[in-house]
């Protein structure tokens, strides 16, 4: 009787799911899931390496720095700070939903995840850290060599260990569960009438051909400045510092708006201090169509209902250095 009433459960949660999933909406925005988590520890380790500031030549930058969990996964800076207090090229992306995107770093020189993660580490504009001191210095921690020999099973550290267990950490920072998403699923009190038809606005002036998918962006690249030329003083490319082709110069990845309104400043050199101010640019510049100022205010509303349930972070307690540990001189 017990497995008969279990197993009629089962079939009514599965129905309800399916029924759940029958209802999102067909739009061209798809809502996020939530993370899979399939090896906890690897998750865990993965996590310490993203606080871990050893990574770095001064022993004060880790990834966390440009790219604050607090602070909707970027600095809020222009473009970030890095060894020495050298100004970065571009403006920090956001690692939120950074795993929904067709590749990483605005010009998408880095396929995936763990090719990105080793990037940073090295850039002299960064955190300046060869790879091969980075594992020397996690080498002769005993904290890190017994949990990395128990994630991978080998008493040697690398420098595929490593970005693979940061990597499999960021694909843990998904933001599901926005009130656009609740809308996509069905729950038609979710937006009111100014955010809904901001959402329609957005959506018929064509923004959605470039911002769709589930992180709403991510998913190709494209021109800045398609109707107007952007004028920047910023030295980065785009796509052409990637493939060498004078075509793609100005062709950068499509920026997710998952939690936009926390990822300020906006575009690949931070020149929009504002949401309004992005919007009107993108108007004007992408789509050749000068919003008005209740128009661009219906489509920010919009906009700020796409910020997620950002996961809960619990600070990982870093493994004390031994004595052979090499200690950073962050004044040099």
């Amino acid at each position: 009787m017990m497995k008969m009433k279990a197993l009629g459960v089962a079939v009514a949660l599965a129905v309800a799911g399916s029924a759940w999933a029958a209802n999102v909406r067909d739009e061209l925005i798809k809502p996020i899931e939530p993370a899979k988590v399939d090896n906890p520890a690897k998750v865990e380790l993965g996590k310490k390496l993203w606080f871990e500031p050893r990574l770095s030549m001064s022993g004060i930058i880790s990834c966390n720095t440009c790219h604050n969990l607090s602070m909707g996964g970027t600095d809020n800076l222009k473009t970030s700070i890095g060894h020495g207090w050298k100004a970065g090229p571009v403006n920090s992306p956001t690692v939120y939903n950074s795993s929904l995107a067709i590749a990483q770093f605005w010009d998408g020189r880095a396929a995936d995840l763990k090719e990105q993660a080793g990037g940073p580490i090295q850039a002299d504009v960064e955190m300046n850290m060869p790879h091969t001191l980075a594992i020397d210095i996690l080498q002769s921690i005993p904290g890190y060599v017994a949990e990395f020999k128990s994630v991978y099973g080998k008493d040697k550290i690398d420098i595929e260990m490593i970005t693979d267990a940061i990597a499999v950490f960021e694909e843990t920072l998904v933001t599901p569960n926005s009130r656009f998403d609740k809308w996509l699923k069905g729950d038609d009190k979710a937006l009111s009438e100014k955010e809904l038809a901001g959402y329609t606005l957005f959506k018929e002036s064509g923004c959605v051909a470039c911002h769709n998918g589930p992180a709403a962006g991510g998913t190709s690249f494209q021109r800045m400045g398609v109707v107007e030329p952007y004028k920047t003083t910023s030295p980065a490319e785009g796509r052409s510092a990637v493939t060498g082709v004078d075509a793609d110069r100005f062709n950068f990845k499509v920026p997710t708006l998952r939690n936009v309104e926390l990822t300020y400043p906006y575009f690949h050199d931070g020149e929009a201090a504002t949401l309004e101010q992005a919007v009107d640019t993108m108007g004007r510049l992408q789509l050749g169509r000068t919003y008005s100022e209740d128009e661009i205010g219906k489509i920010v509303a919009f906009l700020k209902t796409l910020t997620g349930e950002l996961p809960q972070i619990s600070m990982p307690i870093l493994p004390p250095s031994s004595n052979e540990t090499p200690r950073p001189d962050p004044f040099k």
